[in-house]
């Protein structure tokens, strides 16, 4: 059938979801562990954007990208944790089919929007590392503002893409989705349809953003490697690796599994594997993140207590 048909063409009109596991004596710790993870994701990320606005000495380029990373983490993880949360509670896990679309739909344009952010902050480290006396002319506000709305442009257009391709498929049943949320591989798993066009759809759209993104990390860290090896001295070599090492070290995460679930072939799909990956990625990395960066960044460290002094000289 064919891929064009229209949205409300298919007879399936509710999906079941068969959650994270079978075994009814684990649903209770899972339940806790994701909530933690879900709770401490919320908190960090949100800590994270508060100390940023709260403290003038981080209203440069580098944190207004971090602060939009941490939004971009909250709300990835937020696509997908309350309803696998509240599914705990059913015996029976549905989801509609508009919904199921909606959940894929933010869920992917999400995380398109990382990989193109995460591309802007290795440009911004080029050009710190690289042009330092011409940084502040390089990275006006102008520009970081059209990058970030970029971002987030190009992921929400891509993942419009995406998921015209799939849920234009005809599904006719069976409705069951072996997963806690509507990702790509189970869903096409259940089309009636061939699904050859809506898999080279996705394998576009990924290598177009995924393969672009990814280029051009490549070429900017290569530049920084080049400048930072220009650097007479151990210590000031050691200090410019260390504004990147965060940033490389959340590109590696989020690229790897994201490369690892999304361009494979369906016929490697493997249900237990691919939901522990999916935990990872979905719920996992954007609870890190905002760890990641705090830890390795001295002005991060201090800016709670700049923030308490500033508050105790006003009050």
């Amino acid at each position: 059938m064919s891929i064009t048909k229209p949205w409300n063409s298919s007879s399936v009109t509710t999906f079941i979801l068969r959650g994270f596991t079978d075994h009814p004596e684990l649903q209770a710790l899972l339940f806790v562990t994701f909530l933690g993870i879900y709770l401490t994701t919320l908190a960090w990320n949100l800590a994270l954007i508060f100390l940023i606005r709260g403290d003038t000495h981080l209203h440069t380029p580098m944190y207004l990208f971090l602060s939009n990373l941490s939004f971009i983490d909250i709300c990835y993880s937020s696509a997908v944790a309350p309803k696998m949360l509240t599914d705990f509670f059913w015996e029976q896990k549905t989801i509609s089919f508009v919904g199921c679309a909606a959940q894929f739909f933010f869920f992917v344009g999400m995380g398109l929007s990382e990989c193109l952010l995460l591309t802007a902050m290795a440009y911004d480290r080029y050009a710190a590392i690289s042009r330092p006396l011409l940084y502040p002319t390089i990275m006006t506000q102008g520009l970081c503002t059209r990058m970030v709305a970029g971002a987030y442009v190009g992921g929400f257009l891509s993942s419009l893409i995406q998921a015209s391709s799939v849920f234009r498929l005809h599904f006719c049943g069976p409705n069951i989705i072996n997963h806690f949320f509507c990702d790509l591989p189970p869903v096409l798993a259940l089309s009636c349809s061939d699904t050859f066009l809506s898999q080279v759809v996705n394998f576009l759209v990924v290598v177009t953003v995924g393969g672009t993104s990814f280029l051009q990390l490549l070429i900017s860290y290569g530049y920084i490697v080049s400048a930072v090896l220009k650097i007479p001295s151990a210590e000031g070599r050691w200090k410019a690796f260390n504004t990147c090492a965060s940033h490389l070290m959340v590109v590696t995460l989020l690229f790897g599994t994201a490369l690892f679930t999304y361009l494979r072939p369906s016929s490697t799909y493997s249900l237990g594997r691919d939901k522990v990956v999916s935990v990872f990625y979905s719920l996992v990395i954007p609870m890190l993140n905002p760890l990641i960066y705090s830890l390795r960044n001295k002005e991060i460290k201090d800016a709670p207590w700049k923030v308490l002094e500033r508050k105790k000289v006003f009050s």
